[in-house]
């Protein structure tokens, strides 16, 4: 009677087990994951600590100047943050109506054939290696502006955001094109019943159905464009300048934290520690703009 048990069982035991082991590794590369990203925000929590122990979280938060290599040091963090959302808004002007634009078209006028080759070519740009996209701003974007406004000087944050909005264009269409192509066929199809033509369709139906997955798109290319290094460190200036015209030249808190890694400062030195001050803003300011895209794809959701 034994042995007929064991028979019967030890198949359901072996595959139970099996899932278990599989659940096991999938939850520990889950956990992986969350692991490195706490890990990540530990250290910049650390680290920042000790910055603000010398420096006053009052003078990081009000000085208008941003100058820790200097003899007279000042540790204003609003010129970089200045700097970054400039950049990121132009290049935002650029990405979100062409790249939406392109995923209109691809998912609701272009034939298969176009489609499948119009995709893979936008997806390439996502990898070209972004120092090739700073010296594309800096040698051919930078002349051609010029030619357009002659005070333009040979770094400026208009430069180094319309090629970051160039870069992007990639995330917009490509994510928001899968949105789109997702809304159910008979969505469409009631649309053209009542005489709606497919652009009407297109913008008054399916848009406003895949806006979820539109808008998690628009976030992406966000944080893609502030977390951008390479782009405004060669085209954008590297002075951190207190501004919000486009056409001078500025620096980024990414632009400023590879200078820094890349130089020759001590480690453990205040001016040093400036970096992981600067980290944790960016990290900060990423996330909000995360929390906003988690609350607007959850609210478009419930709407349609």
């Amino acid at each position: 009677m034994s042995s007929v048990q064991q028979t019967q069982f030890s198949p359901k035991l072996v595959r139970d087990l099996r899932e278990r082991a599989i659940e096991s590794v999938l939850f520990l590369a889950a956990l992986s994951s969350v692991a490195t990203t706490v890990a990540i925000i530990g250290v910049l929590f650390y680290e920042s600590i000790i910055f603000f122990q010398k420096v006053s979280l009052w003078e990081f938060l009000t000085d208008t100047q941003w100058t820790p290599l200097f003899d007279d040091k000042h540790y204003g963090i609003w010129p970089l943050v200045s700097g970054t959302l400039v950049t990121t808004t132009v290049a935002l002007l650029v990405a979100i109506p062409l790249g939406t634009t392109i995923a209109i078209y691809l998912s609701e006028f272009a034939p298969p054939l176009v489609r499948e080759v119009v995709k893979p070519a936008l997806e390439l740009l996502a990898g070209i290696p972004t120092v090739v996209y700073g010296y594309f701003a800096l040698l051919f974007v930078t002349p051609l502006l010029q030619v357009l406004l002659p005070n333009l000087p040979g770094f400026s944050m208009l430069s180094a955001g319309l090629v970051i909005g160039i870069m992007i264009i990639p995330y917009v269409s490509s994510f928001s094109e899968d949105a789109m192509r997702a809304v159910p066929t008979n969505l469409r199809e009631g649309s053209y019943a009542t005489g709606a033509t497919r652009l009407q369709t297109a913008l008054r139906v399916v848009l406003p159905a895949s806006i979820s997955g539109i808008s998690a798109a628009y976030i992406l290319a966000i944080s893609r464009a502030v977390g951008e290094t390479m782009v405004v460190a060669i085209a954008a200036g590297g002075q951190p300048n207190l501004t919000l015209n486009p056409m001078e030249p500025a620096a980024t808190m990414t632009a400023y934290i590879v200078s820094v890694s890349l130089g020759d400062l001590p480690h453990g030195s205040l001016e040093y520690e400036t970096i992981f001050a600067v980290g944790l803003t960016l990290v900060l300011i990423t996330l909000v703009f995360n929390i906003i895209g988690h609350f607007l794809a959850k609210r478009y959701r419930e709407i349609y």
